[in-house]
Order: structure tokens, then C-alpha cells, then sequence
């Protein structure tokens, strides 16, 4: 995933660190028994450098894992941020099946090696041995979600999230909590530290995948899937003039009125980026709609943003599942909306006083969608390429009697949606030329539908 923050500053704390490691000044200390398999293997060095309340600038330095922690030097002021949850607790949660899963494998052992004597080859495996795989993988995915029930975090939101909230519908892979960042920020957002740069840097022998006294990225594997929660954006791409995010459905992309719409992307964006000009964004989607979306950091950027809008520089496309077979295949669609004043937001068809909407389209294919209640129908997949930026413009184009008359699924002012559904349409590709460098940007975050 991309770095949330500035590197540079935190990159040269790491590399401070690895020189006191070098030349003794810091120690690496081994917290329970080495492994054979991770012995030899290297360790990602992390720090962040934060901002109090008032402004005091503090440094914050961890390691990936539960099994090391750096001991500093003496007159090191800075903070060291221990594992989110210790090995203790961790191997506590284990025990639990940890007996019975042992003699499982024993046993799964003893007949497969039964089976290699009988035949001479591993034969295909019995229906006992399979019973027994089946439930050692059962115990197993419930130690690891044992131990995941021990891990929360706090978020740049001053919420608590668990672990368990975050990864609801999947098992995330071992070790999920333990890497650098998360640490990091959920020790920075626990004392309302703002973030001024965190970098992670690594530490031993060279591999195939990692050089030593390098900066890499949060893994996408682990932290790709908790940060987004911790930080309450998904950052897709960052640098001093501009922001690109992964807006979720049911977000709104500017303040509303009222102090119940003032979570929105722009106030987090100000939130974790305290120097963000006021008004950051340059274009909105509807709070259903998830997507991609670039905010400006500085009154430069977002005045150049705005002109390649206006100028229809910036290029966007959208997809979405249509609620109905369409049988053509692509078309563009011009439609005249306004909004309906006694049915706010509802926008109506109005050929004479109404704002030309014009919109490209091409279907992607017919496919099964089941619904929360379990139903299945079929559905279009449709990708959109809006060539105005009018409010409401693709969800009318889907449901409007002038356009498909077939709404977006999901949809709660012009469709249907049922409880536990969303908006199924997503802005997933977007276009324009960087306010600073002038190189062409492109951007393309798939929809999870």
C-alpha cells in the first residue's frame, strides 16, 4: 500500500537506530526462543515522528513482530512502543486447542505414513485421515481467532476498532497487528498525537525481497487491510500538493449541515494532514457512491485541479451492477435533469429547463447477484464514462425512463435497497495531470462488488 505519510524525516530516525544497533549504542533484544524457520531472518526497524496538543514534536520507534524489542540507549528520549498484544497473551489464546491439535497431527501423520507402507506411494487419503485434516484446520482457524479477538486499535478518529470488526467476513493471515505501522499509529492516535512522518526500514541480511537499510511501504497483505480503518482513509496515493483516496460507500465527500454530516472525506483528510489548505476537494461523489476521488493540499494545486475540470482534462470512469438485462451493448445518452425543489435531493427530467447530462456507456456483461436475503437474479455489469459532471447523472441515466429504466441496485432515491445492501456503483478510474509536475496521473481501484 502507499506510504500514509511523509517518509523522509522518520526514514533517517530508522537509519539512526541501525547505526546504534551497529555500533552498540542500541540492543536487539530476543524476547522468548528463536525459531529455526526465523533465526536468521531480519526485522523491519519503525518510527513516527509526532505532534502533541501543543505542538511538541516527540519520536516514537518500534519493530515488526512480538518476538524482538529494541532496548535504547540511556539518554534516548524517545518513546518505545511495545506489540500490541504480548506473546504471553498470544500464547494463552493458543492453548486453548493447542493439545488437541498436536495429537492430530500425530495422528494424520501415523496413517499417512500407514498409507506409504501399505502402497509404496502416498495413495489417496482415507476418509478418516480427511475428517481428522478437517478438524485440525477447524481448531486452528479458531486459535487464530482467538487470538485476533485480543487485538484493537485506535483510529485517527479517536474511535477504538477491533480486529475482529475489521476482518469480519475473513481470517487475515498470521501476524496481522504486528508490523510496524499499526503499532505506530495506534500509539500516536491513543494520545491524539498527529502524524508528521512515519517511515519502516529493514534490518538484516539481504533477500530476494528486502535490502537492508531500505524504507518499504506498509505490506499490503496485513497493513492493507487494518490501516485503512486505523487512519479512516484509504490512501491510495500521496505527495505535497495532492491526495488521492478510495472513498467507501456511505461517506459523504464534503461537510453536510448540520454537526451530524461533518464526517466526510475532507474533514478527515484535514484531520490526519493538519496543514490541508480548508477546502481540499475539487469534486465530490454522492455519499453512496465509493470510488475514486483527489483532494489538493495547497490553493495552487486546487486551483489547477479545478481548471482541468472545468476544461475536461480530468477523465473518470465508473462501474456499476444495473438492476435488469440490458441487450444493447454501448451508446452515449445526453438527458436534461433540474432538481425537483418539493423532493430534495430527487432530481427531475426536464427537457426545457434542465442541465444537459451526457454520458457514455458500455456494457461489461450479464452476471448472478444475490441479494442480502439470499435470492439471486441477473444483473448488468455497465461501465460509465461521464462526460458532464451533473448531480445524480449515472443514477438517473440507470433508472430514468429516458435513459436504461433501470435503476443502479441499491439505489435509495431512484431504486430500491434492500437492509445490508449498498450503492452498487463505483467510481473506479480517474484521469489528470499532476498541478506541480505536469506528468499524467491515472488511477484505477476496482469495485468490491
Amino acid at each position: 500500500m502507499f506510504p500514509p505519510f511523509p517518509e523522509e524525516k522518520a526514514f533517517d530516525i530508522c537509519n539512526q537506530i541501525i547505526t546504534g544497533l551497529e555500533n552498540g549504542s542500541v540492543k536487539l533484544e530476543q524476547l522468548g526462543k528463536v525459531s529455526d524457520s526465523r533465526g536468521d531472518h531480519g526485522i523491519m526497524i519503525g518510527a513516527a515522528l509526532c505532534k502533541d496538543a501543543d505542538g511538541r514534536l516527540l519520536i516514537l520507534k518500534t519493530v515488526s513482530g512480538i518476538s524482538k524489542r529494541l532496548v535504547l540507549a540511556s539518554d534516548d528520549e524517545s518513546i518505545y512502543v511495545e506489540p500490541i498484544v504480548s506473546a504471553e497473551e498470544i500464547e494463552t489464546a493458543l492453548k486453548q486447542n493447542d493439545k488437541e491439535i498436536h495429537q492430530l497431527t500425530d495422528e494424520i501423520n501415523r496413517l499417512k505414513t500407514a498409507r506409504k507402507l501399505e502402497t509404496g506411494k502416498y495413495s489417496n487419503i482415507t476418509e478418516e485421515e480427511r475428517k481428522l485434516v478437517e478438524r485440525r484446520k477447524f481448531l486452528c482457524n479458531q486459535s487464530l481467532k482467538n487470538v485476533y479477538e485480543l487485538y484493537s486499535f485506535h483510529t485517527a478518529l479517536n474511535t477504538v476498532v477491533s480486529l475482529g470488526e475489521i476482518c469480519a467476513d475473513l481470517l487475515p493471515p498470521t501476524g496481522t497487528g504486528d508490523c510496524c505501522a499499526p503499532k505506530l499509529l495506534d500509539y500516536a492516535f491513543s494520545n491524539r498525537y498527529s502524524v508528521v512522518s512515519m517511515a519502516e526500514v529493514f534490518y538484516g541480511k539481504d533477500t530476494a525481497y528486502r535490502q537492508n537499510g531500505r524504507n518499504y511501504p506498509p505490506c499490503d497483505e496485513r497493513c492493507g487491510l487494518i490501516l485503512p480503518e486505523i487512519l479512516g482513509l484509504n490512501i491510495l496515493y500521496r505527495d505535497e500538493e495532492i491526495i488521492v483516496v478510495n472513498k467507501q460507500s456511505g461517506l459523504l465527500s464534503v461537510p453536510g449541515r448540520g454537526p451530524d454530516k461533518q464526517d466526510c472525506i475532507v474533514n478527515r483528510v484535514r484531520l490526519l494532514f493538519p496543514e490541508c489548505i480548508e477546502q481540499p476537494s475539487v469534486h465530490r461523489l454522492d455519499m453512496e457512491t465509493s470510488g475514486l476521488l483527489v483532494l489538493a493540499f495547497t490553493k495552487d494545486s486546487h486551483r489547477n485541479l479545478q481548471q482541468q475540470f472545468e476544461k475536461k482534462i480530468v477523465q473518470k470512469k465508473y462501474v456499476a451492477l444495473i438492476d435488469g438485462i440490458l441487450q444493447e451493448e454501448s451508446g452515449e445518452m445526453t438527458l436534461y435533469f433540474r432538481l425537483d425543489v418539493e423532493n430534495r435531493p430527487h432530481q427531475i427530467w426536464d427537457r426545457e429547463n434542465g442541465k444537459e447530462a451526457v454520458t457514455q456507456w458500455k456494457k461489461i456483461g450479464f452476471e448472478k447477484y444475490t441479494a442480502p436475503d439470499g435470492k439471486k437474479r441477473t444483473v448488468t455489469r455497465v461501465e460509465f464514462t461521464p462526460l458532464t459532471g451533473r448531480t445524480h447523472q449515472l443514477r438517473l441515466a440507470s433508472a430514468d425512463s429516458h435513459g436504461f429504466g433501470k435503476p443502479i441496485i441499491g439505489d435509495t432515491l431512484y431504486g430500491r435497497c434492500e437492509k445490508g445492501e449498498r450503492l452498487m456503483l463505483h467510481a473506479q478510474y480517474l484521469s489528470f495531470i499532476h498541478p506541480v509536475t505536469g506528468r499524467q496521473m491515472e488511477f484505477f481501484c476496482p469495485a468490491d462488488f
